[in-house]
């Protein structure tokens, strides 16, 4: 074959070279948000949510170097004689903003519990009857124990938790719980040798937790549930043990009414 027809056929048989293919253009941050393609966290920093509902921080209550002062009213639970009505008040000063010293006295007035029975036993044609009736305070005065009038004591708070609850996603409700315990001075009204009964003092000790929530920066609502321990003297036995059990709410107002935030 001739050498011009040779090179004629390899040309033409040889492959066609590989054409060059261009990159793909990469979508811009732009383009993406032009597409509506938006990640999440753009979604919730370009959202409406982000102006509606704001971050929460911090304390809104600040207690440190505050003086509160707090009417308050408690009644006794669970009394087998007398239900108590307490009228009281207390001074509690938070050196800390976990920590205070309080002291607190309250008048109580006591009226025969729903439960106090009095029963008598007759003998009669049919045998042996029982009949139970509500005693009046002139048959319990003196003679039944839990009479209390007065009371006073010291204690100690410690509050370790604060909190906040979402109010319709706009608002919130700060809260904080602590617990209570310290030493009690109980006047209470008790039989006397010889007979009658008169005003005798004893002392004891109490425990309990509390809430307060937070209305403004300067006042509170405040519930409180203590465990009253005390040794009171009584016709039979001499002694006896007494646990009372009170419920207390009361309002709380803060001095000075404006603390700067820290």
């Amino acid at each position: 074959m001739k050498p011009a027809l040779r090179l004629l056929l390899a040309l033409f048989l040889a492959p066609a070279p590989a054409l060059a293919q261009a990159p793909a253009p990469t979508p811009s941050a732009s383009s993406e948000q032009e597409a509506g393609d938006v990640s999440e966290v753009d979604k919730d920093r370009l959202g409406p949510l982000r102006e509606r509902i704001r971050p929460v921080s911090g304390h809104l209550f600040l207690k440190k170097g505050r003086l509160e002062v707090s009417p308050s009213t408690s009644i006794s639970i669970r009394d087998a004689f007398f239900t108590k009505y307490v009228l009281g008040a207390s001074i509690t000063y938070h050196p800390f903003e976990t920590l205070g010293v309080s002291l607190r006295a309250g008048y109580a007035i006591p009226t025969v519990a729903g439960s106090a029975q009095i029963c008598t036993f007759s003998e009669g044609e049919g045998g042996i009857t029982r009949g139970c009736r509500s005693p009046t305070f002139d048959e319990l005065d003196g003679e039944a124990p839990g009479q209390l009038t007065l009371l006073g004591g010291l204690d100690v708070q410690w509050a370790p938790i604060y909190g906040k609850l979402s109010l319709l996603a706009e608002s919130f409700l700060h809260f904080d719980l602590y617990g209570i315990g310290g030493v009690s001075a109980v006047q209470y009204r008790g039989p006397v040798e010889g007979g009658g009964s008169a005003p005798a003092f004893t002392v004891g000790g109490n425990v309990g937790v509390g809430a307060r929530v937070f209305l403004n920066r300067w006042m509170t609502v405040r519930a409180e549930f203590r465990d009253l321990i005390y040794v009171e003297r009584a016709v039979q036995p001499a002694t006896t043990l007494r646990n009372q059990l009170l419920f207390e709410l009361g309002v709380s107002f803060f001095f000075p009414s404006a603390y700067p935030e820290s």
